[in-house]
Parts: structure tokens; C-alpha cells; sequence
């Protein structure tokens, strides 16, 4: 008979938060910022979808997060881990995975007390909010 470790297997360190969470970032000496909005993102990664061709995998990113409730963005790098094109139709966008390499200093605390904070209002949800009576 098998045991649990043997049939599941969870290769993310940290839970993924599906909550879209508005970002730039930009390759360093580029000059050019591109916005967009997380499809999920975790302490170590993220994934986002852009048009952006000119990416690709082990590129260097600079990220700014704006962090629900907080005055200023988390700034981080991070490395372009994937590419997947959504579509084989012509200007069709990408999905992109990054692992977040690096958070600075100073925003280390905001980027980890907005994950605990949402995993902790998720905990607390009632579990009848979606019943009918």
C-alpha cells in the first residue's frame, strides 16, 4: 500500500492566493514598465498573463506590487521561471510564472502581513456564508 507522501506531491512551498493584485514590473536597463494584474501569487511566485513577447525564462524582473491597504508598493525581483502562450491564435497572450528572488528590506513585513492577513480572513469566513435557509 502506498503512503500519502508517495501519492501526493506539492512541489510550492507556500500556498497560492488566487487574488488579483495589481503590479509593474520591467527588466532592469530596459526603461520600459508594463502593468499587470496577478491570476496568483504566494510568498516565493507569482503568475500573470501579458502580451509581452519579449520576456522570456530566466529573464531578471523588476516588480512593484500595490498591496491592498498599504501607502506604498513592495518593491522585489524576480526570475521569469516559465512562458506559456494561452493560444496558438496570432497575438494571443502569455502566461508568465515568477519566483520571487528577492523582496526589499524594507517591505518584507507589508509583503508577509498581507498573506497572513488573507489567509487568516479566509479562515474566519463562516463555513454556512453560502447556504440558503
Amino acid at each position: 500500500m502506498a503512503k500519502i507522501e508517495e501519492v501526493f506531491v506539492e512541489k510550492r512551498r507556500y500556498i497560492r492566493l488566487a487574488t488579483p493584485i495589481h503590479f509593474s514590473y520591467s527588466v532592469p536597463d530596459s526603461g520600459i514598465i508594463h502593468k499587470a494584474i496577478t491570476k496568483n501569487i504566494s510568498a516565493d511566485g507569482l503568475r500573470f498573463e501579458a502580451s509581452e513577447k519579449g520576456l522570456k525564462e530566466s529573464d531578471i524582473v523588476e516588480l512593484k506590487l500595490d498591496i491592498p491597504d498599504t501607502a506604498n508598493p513592495v518593491h522585489a525581483k524576480g526570475e521569469i521561471m516559465w512562458k506559456k502562450k494561452l493560444s496558438l491564435e496570432d497575438g494571443a497572450p502569455y502566461n508568465f510564472g515568477v519566483e520571487i528572488v528577492e523582496v526589499e528590506e524594507d517591505n518584507k513585513n507589508t509583503f508577509l502581513k498581507f498573506f497572513c492577513d488573507f489567509i487568516y480572513d479566509i479562515s474566519r469566513e463562516p463555513k454556512h456564508a453560502n447556504k440558503k435557509y
